[in-house]
């Protein structure tokens, strides 16, 4: 091989894929503690704790911006429809992903959903490697062989398809794979602001009936529930935002090897919450 056909590797790629490996660590730390959150919103039920998830991060982003006087990304991104629709993709299976886990962890099916955390990160990674041709390493190799025989006896133990966990590890892979078909163009904010541009609408819709027809909780041990419900935009937000920086920075197949930390530490939370 010339020296033409030999890829450079730059010290400003590799401080980037560090950068977006921190980055990914930090998503997957916060979303490892989100279990003892989620309990925190009961009564609340799944719909409810999504559409406040979508319009106070909404808030949060538009917050941020306002601060950050940024958006000069507005006006390029209407101009281009297939990145719309792209981040459309990615909104749908986000919200899925959220209601299937909120559902979960208030419905007792904890178990299935730290499944759907193990099998994430297997199909995240042949997501990378079968859809957008990146390669692994043998010690990464090892390490997914390692998650599918983990995956193989949870699931056996387990004693019935795990349908949940497989629906929480297709869309969050699904909305992986839309994130880096964005590309580095658009920055995590703005990737963010658009998304819950696109879900705020049917949220707003939601939100307004379950409060007309008494199924919302908002009002409920006042003002604290409240806070709490609010306090979804910032607890949302914030590991996105790093997810969104993390997938822009480093191949798909490293974003799915960082993903196995959020079962094992979700598994350490309840075990330490059981004591």
């Amino acid at each position: 091989m010339s020296g033409a056909d030999t890829p450079v590797t730059t010290s400003s790629d590799e401080g980037q894929e560090r950068l977006g490996t921190l980055f990914g660590l930090g998503a997957y730390l916060l979303w490892g503690v989100f279990p003892l959150y989620f309990r925190l919103l009961e009564p609340a039920g799944a719909v409810e704790i999504v559409v406040h998830r979508v319009l106070w991060s909404l808030l949060v982003c538009l917050v941020v911006l306002a601060v950050v006087r940024d958006v000069s990304w507005v006006r390029p991104l209407l101009r281009r429809p297939r990145s719309l629709l792209t981040l459309g993709v990615a909104a749908v299976f986000i919200a899925v992903n959220w209601g299937v886990y909120v559902y979960a962890v208030n419905a007792g099916h904890v178990v299935e959903a730290a499944l759907g955390y193990f099998i994430n990160p297997i199909v995240t990674v042949l997501v990378g490697v079968l859809v957008l041709r990146e390669r692994l390493r043998r010690l990464q190799w090892a390490a997914v062989a390692f998650g599918l025989v983990a995956v193989v006896v949870l699931t056996v133990d387990y004693g019935r398809p795990p349908w949940i966990a497989l629906l929480l590890a297709v869309s969050f892979a699904t909305y992986g794979l839309m994130k880096k078909r964005v590309g580095v163009g658009l920055g995590a904010l703005a990737s963010l602001t658009s998304e819950t541009v696109l879900l705020a609408p049917v949220a707003a819709v939601a939100l307004i009936w379950l409060e007309a027809t008494g199924r919302g909780t908002f009002a409920e041990s006042a003002p604290g529930h409240g806070l709490l419900l609010a306090s979804t935009g910032v607890a949302t937000a914030v590991p996105l935002l790093l997810f969104a920086a993390s997938a822009r920075r480093v191949p798909l197949v490293t974003i799915g090897l960082l993903q196995f930390l959020t079962p094992v530490l979700q598994a350490a939370v309840r075990r330490a919450a059981a004591r």
